[in-house]
């Protein structure tokens, strides 16, 4: 049973870790992603800020009570669950499930390996698949995060071998990229087309010779924004955290 927590209309924000050396970059892409979620909840008032613009989530939130708040993090961590509490308003909340845990979203990376798999003519079951994260060299919580969602998306997408590599830990991306064919895919466990997705995955791919195919990060697939409208919509009628529960 789930407890109603009433109806539309409501008030969403998303906030993303943002780029602390240039935040106005950061707060475009959040506000856009934002505007698309808030497109398909016509009822909501859903806006985007980044931790990494000073005083932007303290403000907004303290202007949006009881405002669901969706984290736009691939992993739960120090800024999910200590710095992102601990900066929003007191009445605020409460906090759904952060994007990359969403157990929707193997489902959705799977629908979209299968159109890429159909449009290069290859079966899932010859492909070699690559997850490349960011992993972490203080906590094993981000690459637990990648490990679950790789194994999710094995079980769903079916593909000949699945391994992942990071950025900040064992395996390193070339570890994981060395040794594959043109009949491989590489998808980015981020949630934005920034940092080491523009530097170090370039990198590895060209030190190990990849030569198969490199994904955008899997927070810019077009079917995002209705995966979160989902969860903020489900969120919004009911005392569950995920679409999932």
């Amino acid at each position: 049973m789930t407890k109603e927590r009433g109806a539309m209309p409501f008030d969403a924000i998303i906030v993303s870790h943002g780029q602390p050396s240039d935040p106005e970059v950061g707060e475009a892409e959040i506000a856009a992603l934002a505007a698309s979620v808030g497109a398909l909840l016509p009822d909501a008032r859903v806006e985007g800020v980044t931790l990494a613009a000073r005083g932007k989530i303290e403000a907004l939130s303290a202007e949006r009570p009881g405002a669901l708040i969706y984290p736009m993090f691939m992993a739960d961590g120090w800024f999910t669950q200590v710095q992102l509490p601990r900066r929003l308003a007191p009445d605020v909340g409460p906090q759904l499930v952060t994007f990359g845990m969403d157990c929707t979203l193997p489902m959705l990376a799977a629908r979209w390996l299968r159109d890429i798999a159909k449009d290069h003519g290859l079966d899932p079951s010859d492909i070699d698949l690559v997850i490349a994260g960011h992993g972490s060299g203080k906590s094993k919580r981000v690459s637990a995060a990648t490990y679950t969602f790789a194994d999710q998306l094995a079980a769903e997408f079916a593909p000949k071998s699945c391994r992942c590599g990071f950025v900040e830990e064992a395996p390193s991306l070339e570890e994981a990229l060395t040794g594959l064919g043109q009949q491989s895919i590489c998808l980015p466990y981020f949630a934005a087309k920034r940092g080491h997705v523009l530097d170090d995955l370039p990198q590895a791919v060209a030190a190990t010779g990849y030569k198969g195919i490199v994904l955008d990060p899997i927070g810019l697939n077009p079917d995002v924004p209705a995966m979160i409208a989902d969860a903020l919509r489900w969120r919004a009628t009911t005392s569950d955290v995920s679409v999932c529960v």
